[in-house]
C-alpha cells in the first residue's frame, strides 16, 4: 500500500530501534540507544561465531529483555532460520534442561551460574543431552572445572565465551568454537569482525604489551548515544568513535 511503501522509504539501518537499558553495575541504569545496524549485525555475527545455521535449535533461558536473550538469542536465531525455544518464563534448571532433552537442542545460552546450576542437579543424569553442540557463555568468566563439565557431561565441545556490554549492542568479543579450554576461560575470546578495539592507560595513550589499562572499542557496534542523557554519552564516547567501557 502507498502507506507501508512510505514508511518503508523513510526508515534508516542507522534509525533507534531499541532502548536498552544498562544493568547498573558501574552506576545507575541508563538508557542505551540502539540502531538497527547495532543489534542486527552483532546478532549475526553472534551466530556466526557459533556456526549457527537453520538445522539447529537454541535453547535460551536467559532474560529477553536484556540484550542476551533478545539479541543474541531472538534476533541471531531469526537472522539464520534457526529454531529459538524458551523452557520456562523465569530461569529454571530442571525445565531447561526438559527442554534441551526433548526438542533436541543444540546450542544453550547461560552464565556460568546457570550452567552450575543445571549441572549439580540431581537428575542431571534423567535427561538426554547428547544433542547439544554449542552456546554462549557469558555475564562472568568461568572456573575451568564447570568448562570441563559443560564441554564433557553436557556434550557442548563448542561451547563459546562473549563478552561486551549494552552500549556496544552488545558482543564485542567471542571465543571460537575450536579455542582451547585454558583460553575460554582465562580469556574474552577474539574481537569481532568489524570491529576495533585498544587498551588506554591514565594518559590516553595505547598500553604496551602486559601493561594494565581500560578497554576502548569502536566500529558499527557502537549505540547511538544514553537516551536523554548528552553529557553521558559525551563522557563515555570519544569525538573519534570509541567507546570507553
Amino acid at each position: 500500500s502507498s502507506s507501508s511503501s512510505s514508511s518503508s522509504s523513510s526508515l534508516s539501518c542507522d534509525d533507534a530501534i531499541n532502548i536498552q537499558f544498562t544493568s547498573g553495575t558501574t552506576g545507575s541504569p541508563k538508557g542505551a540507544t540502539l540502531s538497527h545496524r547495532n543489534i542486527v549485525n552483532n546478532a549475526n555475527l553472534v551466530a556466526k561465531a557459533q556456526l549457527l545455521t537453520h538445522e539447529d535449535k537454541v535453547c535460551v533461558p536467559v532474560p529477553l529483555y536484556h540484550c542476551f536473550g533478545m539479541v543474541m538469542g531472538n534476533l541471531a536465531c531469526l537472522l539464520n532460520g534457526a529454531c529459538v525455544v524458551y523452557p520456562s518464563t523465569i530461569f529454571n534448571p530442571q525445565k531447561t534442561l526438559q527442554c534441551v532433552s526433548h526438542h533436541g537442542c543444540t546450542s544453550l545460552y547461560g552464565v556460568p551460574a546457570m550452567f552450575q546450576a543445571e549441572l549439580n542437579l540431581d537428575s542431571f543424569d534423567d535427561y538426554d543431552l547428547s544433542t547439544l553442540r554449542t552456546g554462549i557463555m557469558a555475564g562472568s568468566s568461568c572456573p575451568i572445572d564447570t568448562m570441563t563439565r559443560v564441554m564433557h557431561d553436557m556434550h557442548m565441545q563448542q561451547v563459546t565465551i562473549a563478552y561486551g556490554m549494552t552500549e556496544t549492542s552488545p558482543v564485542s568479543w567471542q571465543s571460537r568454537v575450536d579455542d582451547e579450554v585454558s583460553l575460554r576461560c582465562s580469556t574474552v575470546g577474539r574481537i569481532h569482525p568489524h570491529v576495533e578495539c585498544k587498551i588506554v592507560n591514565q594518559d590516553g595513550g595505547t598500553c604496551a604489551i602486559d601493561e594494565s589499562g581500560e578497554v576502548w572499542t569502536r566500529g558499527y557496534l557502537v549505540m547511538k548515544g544514553y537516551y536523554g542523557n548528552e553529557q553521558q554519552t559525551k563522557d563515555t564516547i570519544t569525538e573519534d568513535g570509541w567507546v570507553k567501557t
